[in-house]
C-alpha cells in the first residue's frame, strides 16, 4: 500500500519524495546524469537515483491522478505523462519547429563516431539548420527566440552553457530527453508542418501560431 511504503521512509527521504513529486509535475522529466559546464564532465544525478530507488512508490502516488511514470535505462530518462490533455502545454508553431530541429541535430550528431555523449549545438548553428531545413527564412527575434529556448530549457529537452539564449555564440546541450518527446514519424511529419506554414514563421514580431504545435506535458498550462 502506498500509505505503508510512504512511511518505511525517514524524515528526509519524506521530504525528498515531495520535492520531486513537485520536480516531475512541473518539468516532466528527470534525467540520470547532470552535466557540469565547469568541469565538463556529466555527473551522477543523485535525485533520479532516488526516485529509481522508489519507483513503485513514486508510479502508484502519480497513479491516482492519472498521471504515468516510466522509465527508460538505455538512456536514463525517467518521464511522467498525464492522461488528460488538461496538463499538457501546445507549444507555438515557432517553439515546435526548433524543436523539432534540435531533434534532426540531435539524430545526426549521434550517429557519429564520438567518445562523448553529450551533443552541443550553438545558437548560430541552430538558426542556420532551420534555415537550412526551410523551417525559416530569416532570424527570429531575439525575445522570439529567447521565449522559445527558455520553454524547452523548463520541460529539460536542452541546457544552456551561459550565455544569453538569443546569443549567436552561446552553446546548448541537447538532451536524450527529446527522443522522447518528438518520435521518428513526427520528424516524418515536420515536412507537413512545414509545407503549412507561410516559410517566414519566426519574424521579427515574433508571432505565435497554435495551430499544428507540439504538445509537452505539464501540470497545468501556465508552466
Amino acid at each position: 500500500m502506498l500509505e505503508e511504503q510512504f512511511e518505511k521512509l525517514n524524515m528526509t527521504e519524506k521530504e525528498q519524495f515531495r520535492r520531486m513529486v513537485n520536480k516531475l509535475l512541473s518539468h516532466s522529466y528527470l534525467l540520470s546524469r547532470s552535466y557540469d559546464f565547469t568541469d565538463h564532465i556529466a555527473r551522477t544525478n543523485p535525485e533520479y537515483l532516488f526516485v529509481e530507488r522508489n519507483f513503485e512508490l513514486f508510479q502508484e502516488y502519480f497513479s491516482y491522478s492519472a498521471f504515468h511514470l516510466e522509465r527508460d535505462n538505455n538512456y536514463g530518462v525517467i518521464s511522467l505523462q498525464s492522461e488528460y490533455d488538461e496538463n499538457r502545454l501546445r507549444l507555438d508553431k515557432q517553439s515546435t519547429l526548433i524543436l523539432y530541429t534540435l531533434r534532426l541535430i540531435y539524430e545526426e550528431e549521434r550517429e557519429k563516431i564520438s567518445l562523448s555523449r553529450e551533443i552541443f549545438v550553438s545558437v548560430a548553428d541552430l538558426v542556420h539548420k532551420m534555415i537550412s531545413v526551410g523551417a525559416i527564412r530569416k532570424k527570429p527575434s531575439n525575445l522570439a527566440l529567447s521565449s522559445s529556448l527558455r520553454i524547452l530549457s523548463h520541460f529539460r529537452l536542452l541546457e544552456k552553457a551561459g550565455g544569453r539564449w538569443e546569443d549567436a555564440d552561446t552553446r546548448l546541450l541537447i538532451l536524450p530527453t527529446i527522443l522522447f518527446v518528438v518520435s521518428n514519424e513526427q520528424i516524418t511529419g515536420m515536412h507537413r508542418l512545414l509545407e503549412e506554414g507561410d516559410g517566414d514563421l519566426a519574424g521579427e514580431e515574433g508571432e505565435s501560431y497554435s495551430e499544428g504545435g507540439e504538445e509537452l506535458s505539464a501540470e497545468d498550462e501556465g508552466k
